[in-house]
């Protein structure tokens, strides 16, 4: 079989395991030296395909790429970038495949949530009309977990782990202090559309009254009558309450509580804080005395507090990726498929990417507890293996021990694009 390289890109927001899937397919790709020969990365995602800026990951040694498993964040950089439709914007993707021909990339990995598995979809599609052999794989991350097929999303167990573990631990902070000091605390996480972060928070509470008493999903309208009687009812019978709310929270009309106005590249709505929208709800409605934070940035690079089975399959899915490459397949997502709850079991099988493309995964409704402020026991089963065990970083000098990369650029080949 004839060698050929192959170009690895990130996409979207990162994760804190992001990297390891990155590790896996690099691994991977250096046993398979025979099919495949230098790896090139994309700076800033699929950005540095279009401008033929290229890292030549082959620079970098085994160790530097060992603890890629370890780093958070996307070591080649990511990027917000939709590729438009094929039609009106059938430059970029030509320029794509300009590219490829021109440092012999026949293998494409493709690292991110359902915009990218749309632009791999569409550039496998588009390489095969133009008569070039490009063999696209899409490698599964978001923090939301809200691609289909797969059972959960890489990134998305060792956010879960998080916002579970902090929803515990500043609820201890405010049950301490409540009878004499704050009475209400909000916690804002992620998720536009899907509720799948909130619900993890309400892992925290295993009894009756313990934290978060109440969880705000972006799948069901917000009642702010509601929410006040739930919040009071709280506060009477413990002396506190905790909420966990995400991010999408919504109107009835579909409005968000914290819409700033703005859109990002992707065309989404930039949400500008729910959580002091909440509070300053609370405080006119209830005077209670508040605190709010606003997980952010934090909960998807806390790489210290991964999920160990989350980093397991964030590598897996990036080592399927390979191998699904080699054997042929194209147009390919490696997707994790659950055999077994307790004790849990998982596989990794391919799922098309016509399936999972431009498709969204919501909380199913019965994972959602009656009255729409927390989940259900079935949900609680879906969630807990995902959250299971602990993969510290190396640590040095008192903090995490990250990759450093020399990110040696390729010569390029080929005119300026402007993007």
């Amino acid at each position: 079989m004839a060698q050929h390289n192959a170009f690895y890109a990130q996409s979207g927001g990162v994760t804190a395991v992001i990297n390891a899937s990155a590790c896996g397919v690099i691994e991977a790709c250096r046993r398979h030296s025979d099919r495949i020969g230098k790896v090139y990365a994309g700076h800033n995602g699929i950005i540095g395909a279009l401008t033929e800026d290229l890292i030549d990951v082959s620079q970098e040694s085994d160790e530097a790429i060992a603890a890629l498993r370890h780093t958070p964040a996307g070591a080649f950089g990511s990027c917000r970038y939709k590729l438009k439709d094929i039609e009106t914007h059938r430059a970029q993707y030509e320029r794509l495949i300009e590219v490829f021909k021109a440092h012999d990339i026949r293998y494409f990995f493709y690292n991110g949530g359902g915009d990218s598995a749309d632009t791999c979809l569409k550039i496998s599609q588009l390489s095969e009309k133009m008569g070039y052999p490009l063999t696209a794989i899409h490698v599964p991350k978001t923090v939301d977990n809200d691609l289909p097929i797969t059972d959960n999303s890489p990134g998305f167990g060792s956010v879960a782990k998080y916002i579970a573990t902090s929803t515990l631990e500043a609820s201890l902070d405010i049950a301490s202090m409540c009878a004499t000091s704050t009475k209400v605390f909000v916690l804002e996480v992620m998720g536009r559309h899907a509720g799948w972060i909130a619900a993890a928070g309400a892992l925290a509470g295993e009894q009756e009254g313990d934290a978060p008493h109440l969880v705000i999903f972006p799948e069901l309208a917000f009642d702010r009558a509601a929410v006040m009687a739930r919040v009071e009812e709280s506060v009477n019978q413990y002396g506190y309450c905790v909420i966990v709310v995400s991010e999408g929270a919504r109107y009835e009309d579909g409005t968000f509580l914290a819409d700033s106005g703005n859109t990002d590249a992707f065309g989404h709505r930039q949400l500008g804080g729910v959580a002091p929208t909440l509070a300053g709800m609370i405080k006119q409605d209830l005077g209670y005395k508040y605190h709010w934070a606003v997980a952010d940035y934090l909960q998807r690079a806390a790489r210290h507090l991964a999920s160990r089975t989350d980093v397991e399959q964030a590598y897996a899915v990036g080592e399927k990726a390979v191998e699904l490459a080699v054997s042929g397949q194209n147009a390919m997502m490696p997707a994790i498929k659950r055999i077994n709850d307790s004790p849990y079991e998982w596989r990794i099988e391919a799922a098309p990417l016509a399936e999972i493309a431009n498709r969204e995964k919501f909380m199913p409704r019965d994972f959602i507890r009656e009255d729409g402020f927390g989940i259900t026991e079935e949900c609680r089963r879906y969630l807990a293996p995902l959250i299971l065990g602990e993969d510290f970083p190396p640590f040095e000098n008192g903090l995490p021990k990250v990759a450093r990369l020399t990110k040696q650029r390729v010569e390029r080949k080929l005119p300026e694009f402007k993007i």
